[in-house]
Order: C-alpha cells, then structure tokens, then sequence
C-alpha cells in the first residue's frame, strides 16, 4: 500500500468515527479544497452544443445585447 492509500484509508476511518455534524463540515472542506476546473461530460457535452451553434451562425453578437 502506498503513502497515499494509507493516509486516505486512515482519512476514512477517522470520517466514519466522527458524528454526522462533523461529517457534513469535514465534506464540505474537501469539496471547496476540489478544483472546479474539472471538465464534466455535461460540460462538454453543452460546449460541444455551443460550438456547433456558433458555427452554424447561431449566435447574438454581442454589441446586439443591451447591456443597461
């Protein structure tokens, strides 16, 4: 087992001993510690939808957006 495996295996252990308030805490600091520059399939999915509109001429200009 690696350095990594056993420190996530011992990270785990310790997770299930503690009381769910505490879970939800220690969840919510991983997931803002996740990098949210990860590409989903649903990402890319809709920026495949999205190139093939632009490219089919299906956009709004932008100096055709009212932006006041």
């Amino acid at each position: 087992m690696s350095v990594a495996e056993s420190v996530k295996s011992r990270a785990f252990e310790v997770f299930d001993l503690l009381p769910s308030r505490k879970q939800s805490l220690v969840y919510e600091l991983i997931i803002s510690l996740v990098p949210d520059d990860v590409a989903t399939p649903e990402l890319i999915a809709n920026h495949e939808i999205a190139m093939s509109e632009y490219l089919r001429g299906e956009t709004v200009d932008h100096d055709d957006i009212d932006w006041n």
